[in-house]
């Protein structure tokens, strides 16, 4: 032991003792270690007397001790300190150390007393307790943020429940459902604006292992470009002027389940960039964070738009366009499942009947032939608003709709050639549009669908009847 080691009696006693004692001079070279300190470290005293017990503590905790120790010997104040010491077999433990200063009658530092005890098991609990109390908190929320999402689906549900229906083109797309959304692979839904893509995508969802988690849907086209990153993908707080807190993004909120990109074809060449790299790597980076994050999320897309033209025009790119359109859906536009009109129409006057609290049995003939012969536009969100604002107005039973609230502009879809195969097709039949020789059985399609394009081209068939 050292020279200022305690005699003999008081170092038996301090020896035996099971506490890890030491003392220290007034400049802070430490002199004595008893005998249960040096066993512990297995050391000698003369490996650790002065500075060189340095070698025993953690090299990740030796700054913050000899800052600490430096001020208690600048200032006379204890010191109290908690650091990873290693043990004899080269386990760091957690320790915590105290010293307090012997002053003379003058209140001059002469000599610095110190104890340390074992923490490891209080640490270790008090770390399990932290990440459960973490947990707990990334819990809550999670549920938080889902219940966010699920209000907002909430306000903006889809323009119906349930897919309604029975033509071939709508039992096509269910089959395709059903066959796809057991698993994990992205779909890319085309189709017009208003024929129901989003439905088609909770359906996807609704039958997917990840049906218990969160579906949200993102409407690409309603996202400026300048908070489009930080939508789908969050913030970290300080990221940029105004981020004050940390921020989820769209992707973190759909963790374990589905996110719905509507309209996709709208996103800027940047987000492009970023999506790509969440299909191809499973993963993102917020903004402001360096630190990736795990995209545990099945990706859904629809557009309204050719990207196959946008691929060529340089505006979408080719290897995104791959990677979404690994199994495509195309929603038929209602014009497409005329058959369907009725059991939607029926749909509708059920909903918004019992909504606005009226009687409403059914609807006229005349209004039945008018939907149906009608090209449809805006599709099924078209025929919604048709009738809920029928539904309003109507004073009776029985449900009529206004001629002149149905727009007669031609579809997108007709072009001018259509226009001449139709026209040559009346010519040829004379005028008539059904029956075996009428231009709808040599164009093979219904006559209801033959009048819409009629209609919509604006085509005067009585031109083409002779005799």
């Amino acid at each position: 032991m050292s020279n200022s080691a305690p005699d003999s009696a008081l170092q038996l006693i301090i020896d035996s003792a099971p506490a890890f004692i030491h003392t220290a001079r007034p400049d802070g070279h430490i002199d004595f270690f008893n005998r249960a300190w040096l066993e512990y470290v297995g050391r000698e005293l003369e490996d650790l007397q002065g500075w060189k017990w340095t070698i025993a503590i953690h090299p990740d905790d030796l700054d913050g001790i000899l800052e600490k120790w430096r001020a208690s010997l600048a200032n006379g104040e204890p010191f109290l300190h908690e650091t990873r010491v290693r043990r004899a077999d080269g386990q760091y433990r957690w320790m915590l150390h105290h010293k307090v200063a012997l002053r003379d009658e003058n209140g001059k530092i002469v000599k610095w007393h110190g104890s340390s005890i074992d923490i490891e098991d209080r640490k270790r609990a008090e770390d399990s307790l932290q990440r459960a109390l973490d947990e707990v908190k990334r819990l809550k929320d999670q549920l938080h943020h889902e219940n966010i999402a699920l209000r907002e689906e909430i306000n903006s549900v889809s323009m119906f429940e349930e897919i309604v229906g029975s033509s071939h083109s709508l039992r096509r797309v269910l089959t395709q459902v059903d066959k796809v959304a057991p698993t994990d692979s992205t779909v890319l839904i085309k189709g017009e604006t208003g024929t129901g893509k989003e439905l088609i995508a909770r359906a996807i969802h609704k039958r997917s292992g990840r049906s218990s988690r969160a579906f949200v849907a993102v409407n690409c086209a309603a996202i400026p470009p300048t908070v489009a990153a930080s939508e789908l993908f969050g913030h970290e707080r300080g990221a940029f002027t105004g981020a004050t807190q940390r921020r989820m993004g769209r992707f973190e909120l759909a963790a374990g389940g589905t996110i719905f990109l509507d309209e996709v074809g709208d996103i800027s060449h940047e987000i492009q960039i970023a999506l790509l790299r969440v299909i191809q790597e499973g993963q993102y980076e917020p903004i402001g964070s360096s630190r990736p994050h795990n995209a545990d999320v099945r990706i859904l897309a629809a557009t309204n738009r050719d990207l196959s033209e946008a691929v060529l025009k340089g505006t979408f790119r080719q290897d995104l366009f791959y990677r979404l359109n690994v199994f495509p859906i195309e929603a038929p536009s209602l014009r497409d499942r005329k058959e369907d009109i009725p059991l939607l129409t029926d749909y509708f006057i059920n909903r918004f009947a019992r909504k606005l609290n009226k009687k409403v049995l059914g609807i006229s003939k005349k209004t039945c032939e008018l939907l149906q012969s009608y090209s449809w536009p805006g599709n099924i969100r078209e025929l919604q608003n048709v009738v809920e604002r029928s539904i309003i107005v109507c004073e009776t039973d029985t449900l009529t709709v206004d001629e002149s609230w149905l727009t007669h502009e031609p579809s997108p879809k007709l072009t001018a050639s259509e226009r001449i195969t139709i026209e040559a097709a009346l010519a040829e039949a004379r005028g008539r549009v059904s029956g075996p020789s009428g231009a709808a059985a040599k164009l093979g399609m219904p006559a209801s669908t033959l009048e819409s394009k009629i209609r919509a081209l604006k085509i005067n068939k009585h031109l083409f009847k002779t005799g």
